[in-house]
């Protein structure tokens, strides 16, 4: 659906040379059907168990409304912005490792050992500002948190994440979590990233509105993977718009961003020498920024690159900007994508200097465990019967990509296996960057 330059507020044929993608993308969708996923529709309330946390957050999102109740908010653009109050219940200690999100094995869940949800409900402008307020006034220092959660994300993925997070981390700040239109999808890249664009407006409208509440002393600001994109183009339009950002905004995280180091150092100019306290999580590992830097002219992406090399190291020391550095961890997803979320001593560091207020440093840190899989990883060859065959092994051991794959297979190669549009030649012209695929005549 295009909606116009409208700004809205936050507040062919398949046999002969592709006959081997295609069977390829025939075999998977087969596996597929074998699988078992966990349930989605998560968050339909249910009643608390006294043992569980509860972690309350407001949401400001342009998702539009799903017709699901139990999902709330699709992956679509909305027309305009909403709002909505949700509660999560988090289950005791020793029931989940710390830095997991323990998901619903069936519904309704059972809020002893599993995350559930206790209340979703939509509210108005007023009533989030309301909410706002009476929260922050309660929270030890007044401060907000707020999380722009990355590609490949629905969105009961990014609220039960930012629950896990604020609950593991111990972080005392009043929690807001700005989502925008992401599909869910390994195979919705394109789409994704011009969600992140169409939503900046809106994101800065949210920063705008922190900035201009009394009751709000501090703002830090956590992003993760394309997320990051959002949050640096919107503070660095507020910036502009205002000669500066706001000395209340403290800091601001940077986890695995899929940013351009280029555009990142034109980003942080823009924003002028008042600035919060950055802090860049690294892995050089990252596969996913690996494959992303390939998609995007084979500049290197900020959340690869290795920070003790010139000009990175001068770079980041000029502009004050701390670096974590998770290369040698061996946590998160198989794409090394998203350590920051599951290692516990990570959450932790995060949490610990929020409250003190301190810059996050570097410290040794142990091993984290497993995180649902959000990457670019087809991202190269969206739109073709060869970008199936990259997202097939991610298909079969990420329950994201899962519940998309079939679709895009219906679409891209017919109901019954027969080519839409997609061209044999198009299938193989991936051929050297998925070698797992067979071209053959």
């Amino acid at each position: 659906m295009m909606h116009g330059s409208t700004v809205y507020p936050f507040f062919g044929n398949p046999a002969g040379r592709g006959f081997g993608a295609l069977a390829v993308v025939v075999l998977v969708t087969s596996l597929l059907a074998a699988c078992a996923s966990r349930p989605t529709g998560v968050l339909q309330p249910v009643a608390a168990s006294p043992a569980a946390t509860q972690v309350e957050m407001l949401v400001a999102t342009t998702r539009d409304r799903s017709e699901n109740p139990g999902e709330m908010f699709s992956g679509e653009r909305a027309l305009a912005p909403a709002f909505a109050e949700i509660t999560v219940s988090v289950p005791p200690t020793g029931v989940r490792k710390a830095g997991e999100v323990a998901w619903p094995r069936r519904l309704p869940p059972n809020p002893s050992t599993e995350f559930a949800t206790l209340k979703a409900e939509q509210v108005d402008r007023a009533t989030a500002e309301k909410w706002l307020s009476n929260a922050v006034r309660e929270s030890p220092d007044r401060s907000v948190l707020v999380f722009i959660h990355g590609f490949n994300n629905h969105f009961e993925d990014a609220v039960f994440r930012f629950a896990q997070i604020v609950h593991d981390s111990g972080a005392h700040s009043t929690p807001v979590l700005a989502t925008w239109p992401s599909r869910g999808s390994l195979l919705a890249y394109g789409y994704d990233r011009e969600s992140t664009n169409y939503t900046r407006n809106a994101v800065e409208r949210l920063f705008q509105y922190l900035a201009r509440d009394p009751e709000v002393k501090e703002v830090s600001i956590l992003a993760h993977s394309m997320g990051n994109w959002l949050a640096l183009e919107s503070l660095r339009q507020m910036a502009i718009r205002n000669d500066g950002l706001p000395a209340k905004f403290k800091n601001v995280m940077l986890a695995a961003p899929d940013v351009d180091v280029d555009v990142f150092r034109s980003q942080i100019a823009d924003m002028g020498k008042q600035r919060p306290r950055f802090t860049l999580f690294v892995s050089r590992d990252d596969r996913a920024l690996a494959v992303s830097r390939r998609v995007w002219g084979n500049v290197s992406r900020l959340g690869a690159i290795d920070p003790e090399q010139s000009p990175y190291r001068e770079e980041l020391a000029a502009n004050n900007i701390a670096v974590i550095d998770l290369t040698k961890i061996q946590a998160g997803d198989r794409l090394h994508h998203s350590k920051f979320a599951e290692s516990p001593e990570i959450v932790q560091l995060i949490g610990t200097r929020l409250s003190a207020g301190q810059t996050l440093t570097d410290s040794p840190l142990g091993l984290g465990d497993h995180i649902v899989a959000a990457t670019a990883g087809a991202a190269h060859a969206v739109g073709t019967t060869a970008g199936l065959v990259v997202a097939a092994p991610a298909a079969i051991v990420d329950e994201n990509t899962r519940r998309n794959y079939s679709h895009h297979v219906e679409a891209l190669v017919g109901p019954a296996g027969q080519a839409t549009g997609t061209t044999t030649d198009a299938a193989c012209n991936g051929r050297n960057e998925v070698k797992a695929a067979s071209c053959a005549r």
